[in-house]
């Protein structure tokens, strides 16, 4: 396996559990159980698909090294979720 694809398969599963904390305290109000396990399998497979394409990107840019752009893919989509679950908190 290559390093970038290691790279944007840790970042995405990172940043998923870095978050998903307050994603699960929200679930459990659901009544349906079903749609609350359907947020989180969507949610990790967006998460995963995220951390690929901006690894991607910014190693097609080229203007860092791997480990810079996974740690700003890393903390780009640690603020897209907390961004996410205060909204998920507030409607």
């Amino acid at each position: 396996m290559q390093e970038r694809t290691k790279a944007q398969i840790t970042v995405g599963i990172l940043a998923y559990f870095a978050s998903v904390w307050i994603l699960f305290e929200q679930v459990k109000s659901y009544s349906i159980l079903l749609y609350a396990l359907g947020i989180i399998i969507i949610l990790f497979i967006v998460m995963l698909i995220l951390s690929y394409v901006i690894i991607g990107i910014l190693d097609w840019v080229n203007i860092f090294d791997l480990k810079t752009n996974a740690i700003l893919t890393l903390v780009v989509l640690t603020a897209f979720m907390i961004n996410l679950n205060f909204y998920l908190l507030i409607t």
